[in-house]
């Protein structure tokens, strides 16, 4: 039991001194330019669950367009069912994969964080992004731009929780976002959360996930 305590505090010591030096703008840019994808929740039965959500909420709440924060390398979008949508990341090299992808597509357009002109939309989405932003301060600004974007409607695909099982794993950390929307954005209500069809299982990590669906709602004054 010593033994356990001491390595969970091992760990979580080094995971503290690697997120301190994480640059999560740099890290995005480098993995796409190295020809690394989006991760294993933009492919497979992942990627077709979260389609399904989407384009099922889309399609009952008659969303004419749709903004997501942190498009990654449009595999996910290349199932998806929006009328009109723009894309934004924080990679030039993610957003140049997009504007290839989808060149012929004229519904769709893609923008850097650098080169956006904070446009709004009916459903702002941020599916995948939230546990990769380990730097606080990117954390509170990344949610604060995404819900300034949202008119009816933002769509969470994340993890809601404080504990963190990949201490060991740069690029990730957890958090309870819910209780920071609570918090900062009193126009906005959690309406509901959806659990994933496959959650998390250490057998098979490409093809569960810890994150589920949390729709909130922009309040009427």
């Amino acid at each position: 039991m010593l033994q356990n305590s001491l390595y969970k505090r091992v760990r979580y010591r080094i995971a503290n001194w690697w997120h301190r030096r994480f640059q999560s703008p740099t890290y995005w840019e480098e993995r796409y330019l190295s020809g690394k994808n989006s991760g294993s929740g933009s492919y497979g039965r992942l990627a077709e669950f979260k389609a399904r959500f989407l384009n099922d909420f889309v399609k009952e709440h008659q969303i004419q367009d749709v903004l997501e924060l942190g498009v990654g390398d449009g595999n996910q979008l290349s199932i998806a069912s929006y009328p009109k949508y723009c894309g934004i990341d924080v990679s030039t090299t993610a957003i140049k994969l997009c504007r290839e992808r989808f060149t012929n597509d004229p519904t769709k357009k893609f923008f850097t964080t650098q080169g956006d002109d904070k446009r709004t939309s009916e459903l702002a989405l941020s599916l995948d992004v939230l546990y990769h932003l380990v730097e606080d301060a990117i954390f509170g600004s990344y949610l604060t731009d995404l819900f300034a974007r949202g008119t009816r409607f933002v769509v969470i695909y994340a993890a809601n929780r404080d504990d963190n099982p990949y201490f060991e794993v740069k690029h990730v950390k957890f958090r309870n976002f819910t209780s920071w929307v609570e918090r900062n954005c009193p126009d906005w209500k959690l309406e509901s959360c959806s659990n994933n069809q496959y959650p998390y299982d250490p057998s098979s990590p490409d093809e569960t996930s810890f994150a589920d669906f949390y729709v909130f709602r922009r309040s009427t004054r």
